[in-house]
């Protein structure tokens, strides 16, 4: 292909190629090639009415000559004559243009008989054949060819070796190459040897980003797989010790495994390896006991003392509330686990009670000692690092309300003939605080429904509580002065004061709540729990004595060491 466009295929060449028409070099060939766009060639396809002037010799009664064809078979005249000139001349002198390229040439150009003919040619009509234009003789026509070898042979420049360029071999128009004979060009002859000097220089460097590229893969598959044979079969990398001075809260989040685990804690830089942490919780039975949450943990640590540290509940960076637990006792819990100084979460809760998101009902008795005893639902709460009291009391008074309103203690509050949803946080609270499991709960929430009835004329409406009295106190005692706590005066004081305290005495649980909301309906009215373990529910107040009775001994003979 030359630099002017030429194809494999049978589309001329551009009309400025020195090359153009050299099909056969016939003068009238070169002469009527048409390039009609841009100097695109175009393939060239036979008209209908040359078809049909051949078909007019070879049918002459059938096709009756027309005016228009006359002026194309004069064409043909002039071309046979033409032939019949070059037939005569003689060969050309000293280039090898004998007798057979000249009847080879006569033969092509007898072949085709319309090869001179420009089917898209503008003819005027009615032209006789002596008035033929020589199509040579224009101003812009090219000159006839010359035979093949005569044409433009220039010699090749001797040992030069051609500049370099940045465009491929075989480039375009502009790269500098000179046509020679035969249509070849200089980078194609001892050019072509930089030409390949080129390539291969393209080639090397193809080669060595290939070389590059391979070194990379297998030398990043060689590292990743021997970290994968190191992790899997070698020794596993791990600290020794407690750990250095410096401490990090590390998160474990719920539903980890303990795989888990050690990536979240080598991250964290407290382990060498997951595997050393993991062998240690295998290693230890209660490993697999650790519990998701906040834990504050020393760096570089071994992954025993991770472990170690981490089945410990103590040191877990959380705030469990039991069921029954007083708010006084969660108020420090929170200052211990947040490092405040004592007494600053009772003071914010003292304070800023309204704004922790309490259920309007909530402050409905102004006797009540703290309007949040009753809504820190107990269960665990995740300490985070931006944790504060604040937000502690807030998460805890959302989920006590969430679950009382799950419950519908407002509903159930007039069923059970209570005033208002706070005493049945209430009530659920003495339970808790005097039961002992699910069945202690049924039966103490009937004890309290039945002293709180009008026809009780046996405590008189009293509930004769204990743990009311303590609560008043701050204390947690089984053995205290009777007469003392039925002489105290205190609203919250049921040994003095009949019905309900003026509020909860604690934060109840769930079990405690279904037990208050779904009572025994057995009929109880006392309760004692001799052993300190078991409580023994009884219907009348003799039966009560009895058990009363066996207490008392029994408290008698643990004084006397017995």
């Amino acid at each position: 292909m030359t630099d002017y466009g030429r194809g494999h295929g049978s589309e001329p060449w551009n009309p400025q190629d020195p090359l153009y028409g050299d099909q056969g070099w016939t003068a009238h060939q070169t002469q009527q090639g048409q390039v009609p766009y841009g100097g695109d060639p175009q393939q060239q396809y036979p008209d209908p009415q040359f078809q049909q002037v051949q078909y007019q010799q070879e049918y002459p009664a059938q096709y009756p000559q027309q005016p228009q064809y006359a002026e194309q078979q004069q064409a043909y005249a002039v071309q046979h004559a033409h032939v019949q000139q070059l037939q005569q001349q003689p060969p050309y002198e000293g280039q090898g243009w004998d007798g057979a390229h000249q009847q080879q040439y006569v033969a092509a150009v007898q072949t085709d008989p319309y090869a001179g003919a420009d089917p898209y040619a503008q003819q005027s009509a009615g032209a006789y054949p002596d008035e033929t234009p020589d199509l040579y003789a224009t101003p812009d026509a090219f000159p006839p060819p010359s035979p093949p070898n005569q044409r433009h042979l220039e010699p090749d420049p001797a040992e030069e070796e051609p500049e370099e360029s940045l465009l491929p071999v075989g480039g375009g128009a502009d790269d500098g190459d000179e046509p020679v004979a035969g249509g070849r060009r200089a980078g194609r002859g001892k050019g072509g040897k930089a030409g390949k000097k080129k390539q291969k220089k393209r080639s090397g460097t193809a080669c060595l980003v290939a070389a590059v590229v391979i070194a990379v893969v297998v030398g990043g598959g060689g590292y990743y797989g021997y970290g994968y044979l190191k992790d899997r079969f070698g020794a596993t990398e791990d600290f020794a010790g407690e750990g250095t001075d410096e401490t990090v809260d590390v998160e474990i989040p719920k539903n980890a495994g303990l795989g888990q685990m050690g990536r979240i804690l080598k991250e964290a830089g407290v382990v060498a390896s997951a595997q050393a942490f993991v062998d240690a919780a295998n290693a230890n039975p209660k490993g697999k006991s650790i519990q998701p949450g906040i834990y504050p943990l020393k760096k570089k640590m071994s992954g025993a003392a991770a472990v170690a540290l981490m089945i410990d509940p103590s040191k877990l960076a959380v705030i469990t509330v039991p069921e029954g637990m007083r708010n006084s006792e969660v108020y420090k819990a929170i200052d211990k686990k947040l490092g405040k100084p004592d007494g600053t979460t009772r003071e914010i809760a003292q304070r800023e009670y309204k704004n922790l998101g309490l259920p309007a009902w909530a402050a409905s008795n102004p006797k009540v000692m703290d309007p949040l005893e009753g809504f820190l639902y107990p269960m665990r709460y995740d300490l985070k690092k931006d944790s504060t009291p604040e937000s502690l009391l807030k998460q805890m008074v959302k989920n006590a309300s969430d679950k009382y309103a799950e419950l519908g203690v407002e509903a159930k509050a007039k069923e059970l003939n209570l005033e208002n949803p706070l005493q049945v946080i209430t009530v659920a609270s003495l339970v808790n605080a005097e039961g002992k499991n699910h069945d202690d709960f049924r039966k103490m929430a009937e004890v309290v429904y039945n002293r709180l009835k009008k026809t009780n004329d046996v405590t008189n409406q009293k509930l004769q509580f204990d743990s009311t009295y303590n609560y008043v106190k701050g204390q947690s005692e089984i053995n205290f002065n009777l007469k003392e706590a039925q002489a105290f005066d205190h609203p919250y004081n049921t040994h003095y004061v009949k019905g309900l305290p003026p509020g909860p005495i604690d934060n109840p649980g769930l079990d405690a709540l279904t037990a208050t909301l779904n009572p025994d309906h057995g009929g109880w009215m006392f309760f004692v729990s001799v052993d300190g373990n078991k409580t023994t529910f009884t219907k009348t107040y003799d039966e009560h004595l009895k058990l009363v009775a066996e207490f008392q001994e029994r408290q008698a003979q643990k004084k006397n060491g017995g």
